[in-house]
């Protein structure tokens, strides 16, 4: 019946509950790094019983001032996954390990004793193997805490009354892996690293430590030239590279490279110092040969490592205010109002705001929820800028996912006119739905065609905006699986796939229209391939020519590169670059269409 009561007595067992639930999970992720099975029991502790003799084994430390550390010993051998790469120690301590690192899923830091949290830790690792302690550190830290709190507050608080109670001891511990994860390593650096100090052998252990007392050593050295290292020692930086001296030598190379007469070694060609120094980069920044090469032809050595050094950081978040509901200083106002700490983009930008850091989440405020603001890269407003659309017009967007670029487009025509969004992607056209529709959007009509179809499906626009499907070598922040997934074929692809494209979003161009007429080209790639490439073999091909895309930033692009030469006009098209402008390496080129006729001696 409704009103019947439990009786505690009968309550049944329901089996493991959640810890023990986790801790089984933990197990079989970590059972690459465990010892072989042995007698179960043998092999687990209880949390007290650990605890205890963690106790035991710090004995003396009482007496010693907190900040001597005694618990860790180094780490023998080859470090778990977990603590190498980003882990940087303090000099002259050797037994001391500060971990630097972004504490992400499994790889979760040892944070660093104090003599309240002593009870807390869990024994080291030794010999390279995670102990039972550590599946703890399973996915989420979250129910860790619980577990503390609960374990603290038994029988060991009658000998730990003059310390802190254990809620305190949790929230510190917290603090205390939210200030290493606010560390200098980026969570992609330092898994690079980490692979790159598991190829080696088992110098990878003390090695940042020899670094850090060899600083001083560095500096002695720095009056003499720099020398081409041999070749033998070349291969053994390839078994185990040391960062640090690598960095050193990629400063030595392009200081040689920038006074080449003067400081290059006896005998020695440009294209040795060139040759060592791509394999430097690619060993340090972690790159492939190929796109490493790309960027050597495309930059001045100067700026290689400024851009290389900008894509290990990620970009600012940026997000535009949507005009079809609010102004950008109501919406500045109400997200300052909910701690969010921003400033206005830019003077080119008259919707944009940069936000530096915020204590809700930016993209679930009420704000977003009710489509005031749209999360949008700063490079990704550029395009629509560009393209200028005009009330009242028939526009395409031909590449629409996610929405962004259409949405932008939509407010600055207020509303009307006619915007058709396309995507190829069904998946992705989903969220170009919800994003349209919690933006307010109305004038909007999707589509679902490979863009090749135009303008069979529909044509005769006053704009078109073709943001093309590309290499992604402008945003290796977002994506560092670029650095190493591109070779020649996925430029060259993607190149022909763009020309295609191209074509047919020129021949959906209406050249009669009253107020347009126009086209812009865009991509997130910095590839000359899919950039100048392209564009020169469209004003081949069609009646159209390039004009200023009216934005007063961004670097020229190139009418000349290695052996290709290309229309003159391409000065007018745009280039942009994360160590320039601080935002997703970008290419922006816009046509005006002058004939409806295809050229037809050269039909496409």
């Amino acid at each position: 019946t409704m009103g019947r009561k439990l009786d505690p007595t009968k309550k049944e067992k329901r089996g493991p509950g959640r810890k023990a639930r986790k801790q089984k999970g933990a197990e079989t992720e970590l059972a690459r790094f465990l010892p072989a099975a042995g007698d179960e029991n043998s092999k687990r502790l209880s949390s007290r019983a650990r605890k205890r003799a963690a106790k035991r084994r710090l004995g003396s430390a009482e007496a010693v001032e907190t900040h001597k550390f005694p618990g860790a010993k180094p780490l023998p051998g080859k470090l778990p996954k977990g603590v190498s790469g980003g882990a940087v120690q303090t000099p002259g301590k050797k037994g001391a390990q500060f971990l630097l690192h972004a504490t992400q899923g499994r790889k979760r830091p040892a944070p660093t004793l104090s003599s309240e949290e002593e009870e807390e830790e869990e024994e080291p690792e030794e010999d390279g193997v995670l102990n039972q302690g550590d599946l703890w550190g399973s996915e989420d830290s979250d129910a860790d805490k619980i577990d503390d709190y609960g374990a603290g507050s038994n029988s060991e608080n009658e000998d730990e009354d003059e310390e802190l109670l254990p809620i305190e001891r949790a929230a510190r511990k917290q603090k205390a892996q939210e200030a290493v994860a606010g560390g200098q390593w980026s969570e992609e650096e330092t898994e690079e690293e980490e692979e790159e100090e598991e190829k080696g052998s088992p110098e990878s252990g003390p090695q940042k430590d020899d670094e850090t007392d060899g600083g001083l050593q560095i500096n002695v050295d720095e009056e003499e030239t720099f020398v081409l290292p041999p070749a033998g020692e070349m291969e053994q930086d390839a078994q185990a590279p040391d960062l640090q001296r690598i960095h050193k030598r990629i400063q030595d190379i392009v200081g040689v490279l920038r006074d080449f007469g003067t400081q290059r070694e006896e005998g020695r060609s440009r294209s040795e110092y060139l040759h060592r120094l791509q394999k430097d980069l690619a060993t340090y920044y972690s790159y492939g040969d190929f796109l490493l090469g790309k960027l050597m032809d495309l930059f001045p050595l100067s700026e290689l490592v400024e851009f290389l050094e900008a894509n290990e950081v990620p970009r600012p978040i940026t997000l535009r205010t949507n005009t079809l509901k609010t102004r950008r200083r109501d919406l500045a106002q109400a997200l300052i109002n909910r701690g969010v700490n921003l400033d206005p983009l830019g003077k080119w930008s008259k919707t944009g705001l940069v936000v530096y850091d915020s204590s809700v989440p930016i993209g679930a405020t009420p704000e977003y929820l009710a489509g005031h603001y749209m999360l949008q890269g700063a490079s990704s407003m550029l395009p629509v800028m560009a393209l200028a659309p005009q009330e009242h017009e028939r526009i395409l967007d031909m590449c629409c996912a996610p929405g962004g670029k259409t949405s932008y487009i939509a407010q600055l025509m207020k509303n009307t006119g006619v915007i058709l969004a396309n995507d190829a992607n069904a998946e992705r056209l989903k969220s170009v739905v919800g994003n349209l529709h919690r933006l307010g959007v109305t004038n909007t009509i999707i589509s679902h065609y490979d863009g090749r179809q135009f303008p069979k499906v529909v044509g005769g626009f006053d704009r078109v905006l073709l943001d093309a499907p590309c290499s992604g070598t402008g945003v290796i922040s977002k994506d560092p699986a670029v650095k190493t997934n591109k070779d020649e074929k996925d430029i060259l692809r993607c190149a022909h796939l763009q020309k295609e494209l191209l074509l047919s979003a020129i021949d959906s161009v209406n050249a009669m229209s009253k107020t347009g007429g126009y086209l812009v080209y865009c991509t997130c790639s910095i590839m000359v391939e899919e950039n100048e490439w392209v564009v020169d073999y469209a004003l081949k091909k069609r009646n159209v020519r390039l004009v200023p895309t009216g934005l007063d930033f961004g670097q020229e692009g190139f009418t000349r590169f290695r052996e290709r030469r290309f229309h003159p006009t391409l000065r007018s098209t745009r280039r942009f670059y994360p160590h320039t402008h601080n935002m997703d390496g970008f290419f922006i080129a816009k046509f005006k269409k002058f004939s409806n006729s295809v050229p037809q001696s050269q039909t496409g």
